[in-house]
């Protein structure tokens, strides 16, 4: 409910700060006092849109903030889906600046318009008397023969498996987006994969068959080159071999005159060994090395093969090859994958679908059930409001698949006369009508907090007398289980009111202010008589006021 209403530098209100209460409260005023200011205002805080032209005073932002108390309506979910800071108070706050742009608050986290729209749906409804948007609204028509039949427990579980229902779609329409396309390239990967695989590559082969060919490539050149060091290390006349031991020979002959030469000794026998192991190691290679054209021929190709994979690969080398044939392995992998995902949550989707109809069935026997006794509940409420003629059928129309809200789609058809067909209520003329009948329907969904609170502008439109007082006995029992406040001309209705404001205007500076006033017991008698006979309250007003208070 709205607990405490801010507004500053609004329209004719420079500043207005005032709280409401629990049940039934009526705001009354002279025309042009200002009610139509206080609704714009609030209607700042419910997302509508607002401009400079509202700003009293052009140097100054306009500020509207609403504060809620919103424990019982099950709002949490909604907080925690837009990350935003749950409290059982809730304050909604709006911002004009000087520059036209708009700002928008809940509990001083910013919002975009949207939201704030969204959230202002679950907490405030405003009728005014030419209203038909709520109740031609085919989810509103529904929600009011859930409420009549026991469908709210499960409608919020169907709700709740139908988002799921849907989600799981997208995810299906998703994965089969992924696997057209991959089966659209299945054979290219394929190809590439098949590729790879037959070239049988390994780590470190490119490296090693380069150092083949390159080896292979120079052989005579190689074999020419250990011949000729082989000649001078150990084969020729003149060897470095023979020549070592020679001196070898002479250093231990004259060791035996210097201690020393003995260490020479050795260092000279142990270098005549490396030698021979060198020579031997020289001789080996060049046996080994033997021209073959038709090994260079297959290295060659073979480098070949390497290259252009990793050309075409746009790879640097082997390595990369092997991850790319690893990753196209991945892909191929994928569209097995995704016909066995899909495969399972096709199965998933029509077990969901299928409860989904089952519950959607239940709803619907239900809904069906009650619309005899709802008819007759609104028939006899407008009867007593005045609407002797009045008729109204409610048609339930079997769709051929499940929606948010069940198997069915609903039609309010009504007619106020004699001899006038039904017809949809977005088609009734008249305001008073149409205010009466919506003022049946929502008085008959008021006790499941289907709407926290209800505003009422001027729900006395085309209503006098007796009729009038039936209104607001009406409002008045809608005040047991929600907040109603009424915007009225009639006392009738006035009397009715568990709390009472007063709209008017005043002076400051020769500027007319719009203000509003909590009246107390005494002014809201004296407020009531003016209505009943103008500024001239006469004994008989202030008693007919006292009579409709019921003092």
């Amino acid at each position: 409910m709205l607990s405490r209403l801010v507004i500053g530098n609004y329209a004719l209100i420079d500043y207005l700060e005032m709280d409401f209460s629990e049940g039934f409260s009526v705001i009354t005023g002279e025309t042009g006092a200002g009610k139509s200011i206080l609704l714009g205002a609030l209607s700042l805080i419910l997302g509508n849109r607002g401009d400079v032209s509202v700003l009293l005073d052009k140097s100054r932002k306009c500020i509207v903030e609403g504060t809620f108390a919103i424990k019982g309506y099950h709002l949490e979910t909604f907080f925690n889906e837009h990350e935003l800071d749950y409290d059982d108070t809730a304050i909604l706050r709006r911002e004009i600046l000087q520059n036209g742009k708009s700002r928008a608050f809940i509990n001083d986290t910013p919002v975009n318009l949207a939201l704030m729209k969204e959230i202002g749906e679950h907490l405030v409804n405003i009728h005014s008397q030419f209203s038909v948007v709520t109740l031609n609204n085919a989810d509103f028509q529904l929600a009011v023969l859930d409420n009549y039949s026991d469908n709210i427990q499960i409608i919020q579980q169907y709700h709740d498996h139908f988002a799921y229902f849907v989600q799981l779609k997208k995810e299906v329409e998703e994965l089969l987006r992924r696997e057209t396309l991959a089966r659209k390239d299945n054979d290219y990967y394929q190809f590439l994969w098949n590729e790879l695989e037959m070239a049988n590559l390994t780590k470190g082969e490119q490296e090693a068959t380069e150092q083949r060919l390159e080896i292979l490539s120079h052989a005579e050149e190689i074999k020419t080159g250990l011949l000729q060091a082989l000649d001078i290390l150990s084969l020729g006349e003149q060897n470095i071999t023979d020549q070592l031991s020679g001196i070898t020979n002479i250093t231990n002959t004259i060791s035996r005159f210097h201690s020393a030469l003995n260490i020479i000794g050795d260092r000279l026998r142990s270098n005549q060994i490396d030698l021979r192991d060198i020579a031997s190691s020289m001789e080996k290679i060049e046996q080994d090395i033997d021209f073959d054209p038709a090994e260079i021929g297959t290295l060659t190709a073979r480098l070949d093969l390497i290259n252009r994979l990793e050309i075409k690969h746009n790879s640097n080398d082997i390595k990369g090859l092997l991850a790319i044939k690893d990753q196209i392995n991945g892909k191929l992998i994928e569209v097995t994958s995704l016909e066995d995902k899909i495969m399972v949550m096709n199965k998933e989707l029509e077990e969901i679908r299928e409860y989904l109809f089952n519950e959607a069935e239940k709803l619907s026997v239900n809904r069906r059930r009650v619309i005899p006794e709802l008819e007759e509940k609104i028939r006899k409420t407008l009867m007593k409001l005045g609407m002797q003629d009045a008729r109204i059928k409610i048609e339930l129309i079997r769709l051929e698949d499940v929606t948010p809200d069940g198997i069915d789609t609903v039609r309010f058809l009504f007619s106020a006369n004699k001899g006038i067909g039904l017809s949809e209520i977005s088609r009734i003329a008249s305001g008073g009508e149409l205010s009466r009948l919506m003022l049946t329907i929502k008085s008959l969904i008021s006790q499941k907090n289907l709407l926290p609170t209800i505003i009422f502008d001027e729900i006395d439109m085309g209503v006098s007398g007796e009729v009038a007082g039936k209104v607001g006995d009406i409002l008045r029992k809608m005040g047991d289980s929600m907040q109603v406040i009424a915007i009225t001309h009639l006392p009738q209705i006035a009397g009715k009111g568990q709390s009472h404001y007063w709209v008017f205007k005043s002076n400051e500076n020769n500027t007319a202010r719009t203000q509003l006033k909590k009246l107390d017991s005494k002014e809201r008698v004296q407020e009531i008589a003016k209505m009943l006979s103008n500024e001239n309250v006469s004994e008989a007003a202030l008693k007919t006021a006292k009579e409709l208070m019921g003092k």
